[in-house]
């Protein structure tokens, strides 16, 4: 009877104790990368390779994306604002909406499903066929030669691809205001430049992007690093990295948001 009702809380505190552990460690990794982030970007050619990598073949699902996340704030922020009498400020309204939240978090989101899963499986399958441990074998870190370029390409890429979400979510917002229900151009750009602060918005939001790319990063990395050398191993990590990033970006979008607006 006394091991039936202590054997939830024994779980619990193992589940616990792993997530201090797995904190900790992940701790000590990111002050590894940074540790030996010089000897990889003494060959910034590997970091280039990785941008390519992550950041350019990211580029067709983040512009597709930001296109229609744009046309359907378009037309959500027409019927809302000719509920209200006038739609002179739908301009503003999909800047605003793609410049301080859904920007950087879809983004994200997107980079983690697509970026971040790919650099946790090609990490763990390094580890899985020992590629990690040869190098070691010979002298070669594998932090400095596998992690680091993977880790900074990251950092790099999302800022830059937040923002092509973000013109590629104004122009779906133009396209639908302006050509297709038919408001004026002149309107909807003038609207825009009032009332959309370059600090306020758009520095903040590529600060927010800048926060979510080392969050996602380092978790792809780490959660590669410390796979389970074996398939389903791989596999896990890789399904952790989708999880855990999501719930890390909206988690931190929100501190953010609470500091910055």
């Amino acid at each position: 009877m006394f091991n039936t009702l202590a054997s939830p809380f024994r779980k619990l505190g193992e589940l616990t104790i792993n997530a201090v552990w797995r904190l900790g460690f992940a701790t000590r990794f990111l002050g590894a990368i940074l540790m030996y982030s010089g000897q990889s970007l003494m060959r910034l050619q590997m970091t280039i390779r990785e941008v390519y990598f992550a950041g350019v073949l990211s580029l067709i699902i983040i512009v597709v994306s930001g296109l229609f996340v744009g046309m359907v704030l378009g037309l959500q922020g027409y019927n809302t604002l000719s509920r209200f009498g006038s739609a002179d400020a739908l301009g503003a309204l999909v800047a605003l909406s793609l410049l301080r939240e859904l920007g950087p978090v879809l983004a994200a989101l997107l980079f983690a499903s697509r970026s971040g899963s790919a650099m946790t499986a090609e990490i763990g399958l390094m580890k899985a066929t020992e590629q990690l441990d040869a190098m070691r074998v010979m002298a070669v870190n594998p932090i400095a030669r596998v992690v680091a370029p993977r880790f900074w390409a990251g950092v790099i890429s999302m800022p830059v691809l937040a923002a092509l979400f973000n013109v590629m979510g104004v122009f779906g917002g133009y396209l639908i205001g302006v050509v297709m229900i038919g408001l004026d151009a002149g309107t909807f750009w003038s609207q825009m430049q009032a009332n959309v602060d370059l600090h306020s918005d758009v520095i903040n939001g590529l600060i927010k992007s800048l926060v979510f790319g080392i969050a996602v990063t380092l978790i792809a990395v780490f959660e590669g690093y410390d796979a389970t050398p074996t398939a389903s191993g791989v596999s896990s990590a890789t399904t952790r990295t989708v999880v855990t990033s999501a719930l890390v970006i909206l988690a931190l979008d929100f501190v953010l948001t609470a500091f910055m607006f």
